[in-house]
């Protein structure tokens, strides 16, 4: 029997595939992918191994897939987009896989909310500003605790960013706002961070709903709330502050 590896593709962008991921993908026997998430020209990269779209698959499906393969002591991907321990279901797999004996790998990528840091050329953390990021996701059908619902969330000020929950903008907003974050807010709405096709909408809680709704928007986007998007003044780093010093500099101060 062979280890499953449960790896990470990146956000769209084939270029920004970790190198052991590409790898992987070009020696695996079998690639259990998800669905359109993956761009085809990552998929390009599995010349030898057979491909199974799990979009279309249910859960006892893709264990079958993944253990009977690893069984045969064949090299096993199951490939998600971005990285695959946010929001990628994968404990409920490698849990199951070890009940049988089938050991698991994790090989992380780069998540879709770091893309989109990068497309909008900011700083998810400003000395002044924020120290602190916030991950999450809307309340829909997957139900989220009472102490992180939007509004507890809010109270923080800190950079709030949403997976899973463009569809929901307007609950957003207007849970956001009432947990303490201004309507001037700036507020950024990524849509496939890193494709070709990316499509990038700027604006504040109080009118990015309408501005979303306009370019149609209702899936495959990040959601990111803060300040660091437009920052009226912020502070500089102190870690290379000529009066700072550190184990491997000391202060330049006069």
């Amino acid at each position: 029997m062979s280890d499953v590896f449960f790896v990470g593709c990146g956000p769209g962008d084939p270029e920004l595939i970790t190198v052991k991921a590409k790898k992987l993908i070009q020696k695996a026997d079998v690639v259990v992918y998800s669905g359109s998430l993956i761009p085809l020209s990552i998929l390009k990269l599995c010349k030898k191994g057979k491909l199974y779209d799990a979009s279309g698959l249910i859960r006892e499906e893709i264990f079958d897939v993944l253990y009977k393969n690893a069984k045969k002591n064949k090299l096993v991907v199951r490939l998600h987009d971005g990285d695959p321990s946010i929001y990628g279901a994968i404990k409920e797999q490698m849990d199951k896989l070890q009940e049988k004996g089938i050991f698991s790998v994790v090989v992380p990528g780069v998540t879709a909310f770091l893309a989109s840091a990068a497309s909008l050329g900011i700083q998810l953390t400003l000395p002044g500003v924020t120290q602190t990021i916030i991950v999450t996701r809307a309340e829909s059908r997957t139900k989220v605790p009472k102490r992180e619902k939007i509004s507890e969330l809010a109270k923080h000020k800190a950079t709030l960013i949403f997976y899973l929950s463009v569809h929901l903008l307007t609950i957003i907003v207007k849970e956001s706002i009432a947990g303490g974050y201004k309507k001037s807010t700036p507020v950024a709405v990524v849509y496939k961070a890193s494709w070709k096709d990316q499509k990038i909408v700027k604006g504040t809680l109080g009118d990015i709903a309408k501005k979303v709704r306009d370019e149609k928007i209702t899936k495959t986007a990040i959601v990111i709330i803060s300040d660091v998007i437009d920052p009226k003044t912020y502070e500089y780093s102190k870690l290379y502050d000529k009066k700072f010093s550190h184990g491997y500099r000391k202060s330049k101060f006069k």
